[in-house]
């Protein structure tokens, strides 16, 4: 069986994200390696300053073009505008929902929502399409991974929280959705939901290969 390294990020929704990625393709043992990007570590700076740049990326590929790893799996929205050069996009899966959803205390919908209640969102387009809807609520910057988004509710710093369906999916927690939102009031991302695997450019040949053997093998 080929062995493959994958880089990915600490959050338990990026290491889901792997175990997504072995059930596509089971006959290559994918060896997860975990490293911290400086969008882990730094939990001040607002996300609204740093869209389209390598916050959450630039660390694990580095690790590829040092040959630590094989491969880089990111979400797709986290990639930068321009591709670290070296590097070369393997595959980009299809979203498994492209929506963005609504966690809130009491599971209220954001029209349900108290009077200037508080919204955690870290998303610029996100903040937007909520004062369209509500221009009361107080929007929140917020930072972290899902989880612990989601404690600032049951601790109380906010009423609710926007946060990408697919992820929801992922950690098995759509139980605690209240609301999705529809694409005709609340625009979504077109990389939301999407994962990108990234290799080696003089490399992608032979990963390629690797990750198609098995249909290859069976014919087709």
């Amino acid at each position: 069986m080929s062995v493959l390294r994958v880089g990915t990020r600490p959050s338990p929704l990026a290491i889901k994200q792997v175990d997504e990625l072995k059930k596509m393709f089971p006959w290559v043992n994918l060896e997860t390696v975990i490293i911290s990007t400086i969008g882990d570590k730094d939990k001040i700076t607002s996300l609204i300053n740093v869209e389209g740049s390598d916050f959450f990326t630039k660390e694990i590929d580095q690790a590829l073009l040092s040959g630590e790893i094989d491969v880089a799996l990111h979400s797709s929205k986290d990639l930068p505008e321009q591709l670290t050069r070296g590097l070369k996009i393997i595959i980009e899966t299809k979203p498994i929902s492209p929506f963005d959803a609504l966690v809130s205390k009491g599971r209220l919908k954001l029209l349900e929502l108290p009077y200037a209640g508080r919204v955690g969102t870290s998303s610029q387009r996100r903040r937007v399409h909520v004062h369209l809807l509500r221009k009361d609520l107080i929007l929140v910057d917020i930072r972290g991974n899902i989880e612990e988004r989601l404690n600032l509710i049951d601790t109380g710093k906010i009423d609710a929280l926007v946060v990408a369906h697919a992820a929801l999916i992922r950690l098995g927690l759509e139980h605690m959705i209240a609301e999705v939102f529809s694409v005709d009031n609340f625009v979504a991302s077109p990389k939301q939901g999407s994962l990108t695997l990234v290799t080696m450019e003089d490399r992608w040949q032979q990963v390629r290969s690797i990750l198609s053997e098995q249909a290859q093998a069976t014919g087709n």
